[in-house]
C-alpha cells in the first residue's frame, strides 16, 4: 500500500475541515474516496490519526505529529507543479490570494478583473477574512500572498507596504452627533460604537488612532462584516469607524455622514509574502500589478 501525495492532501484537508463531508467538497471528491484514503493512511500509520466525535474529526497526538510534515510535502509539491506549468511567454496557473475584508470586498474585485484580462492563462482564488485569519492562512500555506489593513503581527512572514487607506468616523444623518460642527471628544466617547471584531485590522487602527483622543469609548456592538456595520449605523444604532473605500457610496448618496475628528486616520495596506520562497512568474506578475495600482492611486 503506497503512500501517495493524494492521501496526504486528503489528510491535510480533513484536518483543516474537521469533517469528511466538507473535505470531500473542498477536494471535489466523493465521501467514500476520502474515507477510504484516510483509512489506508491510518493503517500505514499503525493507528488512528483522529478522534471521532460524532461527525467531527479532531487530530489526536499522532495526527498532530504528522500534520506539519504532510503540509510541507503538499506545499512543496504544489510549488513544483506551479513551476512546471509556467509558460515562458505568459504567467499561468492558479494564484491563491488572501485579503482582509476592506481590501477583499472593495479593492480586489476590479484588480482581479484586470489581472484576468492581462493574463488569460492565469486564474485566482480569493480568501477574505480578518487580518489574523489572512496571516494564519499564509503561514499554513493555504494562500500564496496576503493583503491586510494595518501592520502585521506574524514575524515569520515577509511584509512590504502596498498603498495607503483612510478611515472615517461615520453616523446616520439623523444621529445627534451628525449636526453641523465637529463633535466633542466627550460626546463621541459616550456614543454607542459599532465596531469590527478583535483581530480586524480596521478595529486595531481605529483603537490606536482614536482612543488617545477620546480617552475611552463604549463598544455597543461587534460585527464581523463591514456591510452589517454600515446598515446598523444607517439605522441610527450608533457610530463607527470604517475605511472610506467601504462607505464612499453611502457618503455620496447621503445615507451616512462623516464626522470631523482631529485625528490622522490614515493607515498602510500591507502585502504579506512567505519568507524564503522565491516568487513564481505568476506571483511576480500579480505583485507588479499591485505596484502599478499603488502608483496610480498615489
Amino acid at each position: 500500500m503506497a503512500l501517495t501525495l493524494r492521501k496526504l492532501e486528503i489528510f491535510c484537508q480533513v484536518a483543516a475541515c474537521g469533517q469528511v463531508t466538507r473535505a470531500a467538497e473542498a477536494l471535489l471528491l466523493g465521501q467514500s474516496a476520502v474515507s477510504m484514503a484516510l483509512a489506508e493512511l491510518e493503517q500505514q500509520a499503525g493507528g488512528p490519526l483522529f478522534l471521532r466525535q460524532g461527525r467531527r474529526l479532531l487530530l489526536n497526538d499522532r495526527g498532530r505529529l504528522l500534520l506539519e510534515p504532510a503540509r510541507q510535502i503538499v506545499q512543496a509539491a504544489a510549488a513544483f507543479d506551479q513551476l512546471l506549468s509556467e509558460s515562458g511567454a505568459q504567467p499561468r496557473g492558479l494564484l491563491r490570494i488572501g485579503a482582509s475584508t476592506t481590501i477583499g470586498n472593495y479593492l480586489l474585485p476590479a484588480l482581479l478583473a484586470d489581472f484576468s484580462r492581462r493574463y488569460p492563462a492565469a486564474s485566482a482564488s480569493l480568501l477574505v477574512g480578518n487580518t489574523r485569519q489572512v496571516e494564519r492562512a499564509l503561514e499554513r500555506g493555504r494562500i500564496d500572498l496576503g493583503l491586510i489593513e494595518g501592520p502585521s503581527h506574524a514575524p515569520l512572514l515577509q511584509t512590504r507596504p502596498w498603498r495607503d487607506d483612510v478611515l472615517v468616523v461615520i453616523a446616520a444623518p439623523q444621529h445627534p452627533l451628525a449636526q453641523p460642527g465637529a463633535p466633542a471628544a466627550t460626546a463621541l466617547a459616550a456614543a454607542d460604537w459599532i465596531l469590527r471584531e478583535a483581530g480586524s485590522g480596521t478595529r486595531e487602527v481605529c483603537e490606536a488612532a482614536l482612543l488617545p483622543w477620546l480617552g475611552s469609548w463604549r463598544p455597543y456592538l461587534e460585527l464581523g462584516h463591514t456591510e452589517a456595520i454600515k446598515k446598523a449605523v444607517e439605522a441610527g444604532m450608533g457610530v463607527s469607524c470604517l475605511s472610506r473605500l467601504a462607505v464612499q457610496r453611502e457618503l455620496q448618496l447621503g445615507f451616512l455622514v462623516e464626522l470631523a475628528v482631529p485625528v490622522d486616520l490614515r493607515r498602510p495596506l500591507t502585502l504579506l509574502l512567505p519568507r524564503q520562497h522565491p516568487a513564481t512568474r505568476l506571483l511576480q506578475a500579480f505583485i507588479e500589478l499591485l505596484d502599478e495600482t499603488a502608483q496610480t492611486e498615489g
